[in-house]
């Protein structure tokens, strides 16, 4: 243990599928909750209304817990400092705006959003070197701003920002932060819902949060929140301030733009859970064992530094995501990778309701793929040959193009080899074609088993032959050889 328990807490936002980011910071969170014997909290920040999305938080714990990143309390488990949905916590947050605004650190704003949006547009357009709220409502009561033009009903609470905030701050990663000066930022919005710089100082504080782990982008808001701490009274946790994760072109990975950045797609694609987490814990941070990228989530934790976090964006990788999940297929026992395959087929609909007779058969043939595996995605295409009927079996026209001159009768030399053949297995399939096409017909091999893979399989590119000649067996092997024939 390097430091007395921590609290540690991630805090997504409902607001559609799941962002990566998400497990990144929940990754780094619970890593140092656990090396403290701490907790590590899920909170749900779903005062964004307008965004929100009722799907969304279920897909957040589906995804975590996929992940193995697991929480000690939220609002599916509940916990000492419940409720743990924001939007539950209502109630929570008026008190604390009240008592800011009765010792003056924080005022009503009237203004209507057309006077805010037309005050940016001058702003920009007389290129200010000070912008942000123009404080046209600090002083005025209701009647006398309601006398101005631009006025709204229902009135927001920001923020008095004084002449002396403290604008930096010691980051766990960055060491000495200095931040731009804040606005009088909005705290409490027309709609009753507290905007999140209010919400998650609060949260935060009631909740016993020790360290504050969060991206880069919110380092300008830091300043606003070390306020809230101040005027309120409270201690101030801990900051650490992680680097934005980068799409290859080193811009911000967004949901918009890269189908990586949401975290059910990594589910889609069929990714192990074990090798995107291992991948996480390579981004902005060491490899565990100098040289070696692969590494448990507890072998992590034992080496974990604040120190050893590189503030530089990583840059997301998917060739490296790749490698790393070929490496976890391929240390599956094969028995529970054809498992993951069934499993993962069926729920993306690759495989709908497979007989037991199918899942055995699939079973039997995953060693056959299982070193060339780089998706769970992959198996079942790279296997529909075995499950597709004899007749339907579709023979790709540009391998059957380059079958070459001796196809015909390489396919009829097979025919007869195999005819007779008493035990129908890998090696004696293989010893079999061999002396018939290799020493009878005097070829070399990549021309002799070409035509033969082509019939048992439909292409030219394949898992090996005689293993899957073994598993189709011998009535389907050589009416596959004689449906290739009658096409030559």
């Amino acid at each position: 243990m390097t430091d007395a328990p921590a609290r540690l807490r991630v805090a997504p936002s409902p607001t559609g599928d799941p962002h990566v980011g998400t497990a990144y910071m929940s990754l780094f969170n619970l890593a140092y909750a656990r090396l403290t014997g701490g907790q590590f909290v899920l909170r749900i920040e779903d005062t964004d209304r307008a965004r929100y999305v009722a799907s969304s938080e279920q897909q957040i714990y589906d995804t975590l817990h996929w992940l193995g990143l697991d929480w000690d309390e939220g609002p599916d488990i509940g916990g000492p400092y419940a409720p743990y949905r924001q939007s539950e916590r209502l109630d929570t947050y008026r008190p604390f705006v009240d008592e800011l605004i009765a010792s003056g650190h924080a005022y009503y704003c009237w203004c209507t959003p057309e006077r805010l949006a037309n005050l940016r547009a001058e702003q920009q357009a007389a290129k200010t070197a000070v912008t942000g709220y123009d404080r046209l409502c600090l002083g005025k009561t209701r009647e006398q701003r309601a006398a101005l033009p631009g006025f709204s009903e229902t009135p927001v609470v920001r923020m008095l920002i004084p002449e002396d905030a403290p604008l930096a701050f010691t980051d766990l990663i960055r060491g000495e932060v200095n931040a731009p000066r804040p606005d009088d930022q909005v705290i409490l919005k027309a709609d009753g819902f507290p905007t999140y710089h209010l919400a998650v100082v609060v949260d935060d504080h009631l909740m016993g949060i020790t360290h504050v782990v969060r991206g880069e982008e919110w380092i300008s808001s830091t300043p606003k929140h070390l306020l809230l701490y101040r005027w309120l009274g409270w201690e101030t946790p801990a900051f650490a301030h992680m680097p934005l994760l980068r799409n290859t072109d080193k811009s911000k990975i967004s949901k918009r733009k890269n189908p990586a950045a949401r975290l059910t797609w990594f589910v889609e694609q069929g990714y192990l859970p074990d090798a995107l987490r291992n991948f996480l814990q390579l981004l902005a941070y060491p490899p565990v064992h100098e040289g070696e990228d692969v590494a448990s989530f507890d072998e992590f934790v034992a080496a974990f530094d604040w120190a050893k976090v590189n503030t530089t964006g990583p840059i997301f990788d998917l060739a490296k995501l790749n490698s790393l999940n070929g490496h976890y297929l391929r240390a599956l026992a094969p028995d529970d990778l054809a498992d993951r395959i069934v499993e993962y087929a069926v729920a993306q609909g690759q495989w709908t309701d497979p007989s037991a007779a199918d899942v055995e058969l699939l079973r039997r043939a995953v060693p056959l793929v299982q070193e060339r595996l780089v998706l769970l995605s992959e198996a079942v295409p790279k296997l529909a040959y075995l499950f597709t009927p004899d007749a339907e079996l579709t023979i790709d026209a540009d391998a059957l193009a380059k079958a070459g001159p001796d196809a015909a009768q390489v396919v009829e030399a097979a025919t007869s080899a195999l005819a007779g053949l008493g035990k129908w297995d890998t090696e004696s399939i293989q010893a079999a074609l061999r002396e018939a096409l290799v020493d009878g017909l005097g070829l070399k091999p990549k021309f002799a088993f070409g035509p033969v893979r082509l019939a048992i399989t439909g292409s030219n590119v394949s898992p090996p032959l005689f293993e899957s000649m073994e598993l189709l067996g011998r009535d389907s092997s050589l009416a596959r050889l004689a449906r290739l024939r009658e096409v030559l």
